[in-house]
């Protein structure tokens, strides 16, 4: 099998508006003697490629580290988009693709609120863009909202760009981090060779 690593390097990756910057601090390192280097990292929970759980906009949804792994586990497609899309091209693709239980969107796009609905009235784990987030700003709040109601989680801040519009195998896990609205993950896409 081919990896393919579709996740974003998080200090080369601009933070959303309002997000920390990341940042990297070693508080022990061998050349000033220590036996080991070790780092601190800070940075936001939605910071490079990062999965949304139901918390990010449901009060009381579930935390990161209660979402079902099997989310972001197993087969996906991914289909080309730009722009916001709408609900016909939703439908459009959602059929193409024979309504996957995984879709990633390639190419900058975000959602409109018919488009998340559509998605939401079928039995789809998860959806990825390469957006830095899966709705407009003024948008954001209804399309999270519908998604997540559904079961749905969002995969935001992809890197597609050495990917071919086909059928893969997904593994993007988030952290195990109690109470977190949102995780880090390093994402990638499994082929045959």
């Amino acid at each position: 099998m081919r990896i393919i690593d579709i996740s974003r390097e998080l200090f080369r990756t601009p933070p959303y508006p309002g997000d920390t910057p990341p940042s990297l601090e070693f508080i022990r390192t061998m050349k000033d003697g220590a036996q080991s280097n070790t780092s601190t990292l800070t940075a936001s929970s939605h910071g490079g490629t990062h999965m949304d759980a139901p918390l990010h906009f449901l009060e009381g949804g579930g935390d990161i580290s209660s979402v079902p792994l099997r989310s972001g586990f197993g087969p996906c497609v991914v289909a080309e988009a730009v722009g916001e899309m709408s609900g016909d091209q939703m439908e459009r693709i959602l059929q193409e693709a024979s309504f996957p239980k995984r879709l990633l969107l390639k190419g900058h796009t975000t959602l409109s609120v018919e488009a998340a609905q559509i998605i939401a009235e079928t039995d789809a784990m998860l959806i990825g863009t390469e957006a830095p987030s899966i709705a407009s700003p003024e948008k954001t709040a209804a399309v999270h909202t519908e998604l997540l109601s559904a079961g749905i989680l969002v995969l935001e801040n992809l890197d597609l760009t050495s990917v071919f519009p086909e059928d893969y195998i997904l593994c993007a896990l988030p952290l195990k981090i109690r109470g977190a609205e949102a995780s880090m993950v390093r994402a990638v896409l499994l082929t045959e060779d």
